[in-house]
């Protein structure tokens, strides 16, 4: 409308206030934002990390750091299975970094050859959790020839406890 914006700095804490929408061109960072009310987003762009490595390459117990992305795929073919240990990072535990009420959303494509190869365990924080799987069942194998799409949503329900719901997909 041709108005400007007046932005007002809330002396009680680090928080600003604005009487009019923001209208922003170009880039954005918000580190750490916090969304309070709806949130219209009209396009996302997610960070996929893309390894040329097999997945199990020097460990079978692979380390998810959620703070690093939420996407990663593994275009080697897996030469064995895997453990997946959810976690912030290699300093920082995931339950510091969730409440209780949040979730994250994790997804992993891996690519089998002909022997094909699945996730057959599941950490959090190095500790042991047992997704739920779409359909009931969890794999017990991956798909020969193939991508495996896995996809985890993990749901922080009290302090060092989480609901973990998970499902596998072929690509072929």
């Amino acid at each position: 409308d041709g108005a400007s914006a007046t932005f007002n700095y809330a002396s009680s804490g680090d928080k600003w206030t604005m009487n009019k929408p923001l209208d922003v061109t170009g880039a954005v960072t918000a580190t750490g934002a916090t969304v309070n009310g709806a949130l219209d987003i009209e396009e996302v762009k997610e960070k996929v990390t893309v390894s040329s490595t097999d997945i199990v390459s020097g460990s079978n117990v692979v380390a998810v750091d959620l703070l690093d992305g939420a996407i990663d795929y593994y275009t080697a073919n897996a030469s064995g299975n895997w453990t997946l240990n959810f976690r912030g990072d290699g300093s920082t535990t995931l339950n510091s970094i969730m409440s209780v009420g949040q979730s994250m959303t994790y997804a992993l494509l891996v690519t089998n050859g002909s022997t094909p190869r699945y996730g057959s365990s599941y950490q959090i924080d190095g500790s042991s959790v047992t997704p739920k799987w779409s359909g009931g069942t969890a794999p017990a194998a991956g798909n020969a020839s193939s991508i495996d799409s896995y996809s985890f949503t993990i749901i922080k329900t009290a302090d060092a406890t989480f609901t973990v719901l998970a499902t596998q997909t072929q690509y072929a």
